[in-house]
């Protein structure tokens, strides 16, 4: 029987809840460098690919050795800018969340398997192993509604949220535990801009100017609502 949220027949212009983590369990993210260069791969997938910059470095007689092998590697990697949309992540240290939306019904399938392949290539390579990092294949859940999507988001930028009752005993601002873990927190709250983050669509539900009715109270309230079962969540994966 396939796993639950594991199919693999997607509809175009669609929204999908995305999420894998690694074979028995382990740990997919060892330190710093492993979360920047995950991200590194997304902002390389997402953001358009200027063609026309990269190949007249590339004929520049100044370019160097070094950058002229990364210019040869951009032009040659997939790029999905016009295809898919993210709209929310969050990075765990065994496992991953992202929100995106395809235009085409192949276009997330083919993101996702370059990622992770390239992702298992690097990981492999620097921490001296062999093998599938993944525990299967990623989970996919298709998004229904409004109310599942901003809940959606809700629930992954929540996602570091264990023991948070004890460190904020000590005083430390809930927003700041949540962003512990690399995540698009800090872009819903305007305090970083990434170019390949969409926030607009879900913060377009929310209020700008009221003290209430804002997305970060949304996030942040209600500490103990488990939610995961409303919006399909498959806890156990």
């Amino acid at each position: 029987m396939p796993a639950k949220n594991s199919r693999k027949i997607y509809s175009e212009n669609s929204y999908y809840h995305v999420y894998n983590r690694g074979v028995e369990k382990r740990i997919i993210f060892q330190d710093e460098q492993d979360y920047a260069v995950f991200l590194s791969y997304l902002k390389t997938y997402l953001l358009p690919k200027n063609e026309k910059e990269l190949i007249d470095k590339l004929a520049n007689p100044n370019t160097g050795n070094k950058e002229r092998g990364n210019i040869l590697s951009l032009l040659r990697l997939n790029n999905f800018a016009s295809e898919i949309t993210l709209l929310a992540y969050c990075l765990m240290p065994n496992h991953f969340h992202l929100l995106l939306k395809q235009k085409s019904n192949i276009a997330m399938d083919k993101f996702l398997n370059s990622l992770g392949t390239r992702y298992t290539m690097y990981f492999n390579r620097r921490h001296k192993r062999v093998g599938r990092l993944y525990q299967n294949v990623y989970k996919a859940v298709l998004v229904n509604s409004d109310e599942q999507l901003l809940h959606l988001t809700r629930y992954i930028h929540r996602n570091p949220q264990p023991s948070l009752a004890s460190k904020a005993s000590k005083g430390q601002a809930f927003q700041d535990l949540l962003s512990q873990q690399p995540s698009s927190y800090p872009e819903y709250l305007r305090k970083r801009e990434t170019e390949w983050v969409d926030t607009n669509t879900v913060l377009g539900y929310f209020a700008k100017n009221s003290p209430i009715f804002t997305y970060q109270s949304f996030v942040e309230q209600n500490n103990n609502e488990d939610i995961s079962n409303d919006i399909n969540i498959d806890i156990n994966f």
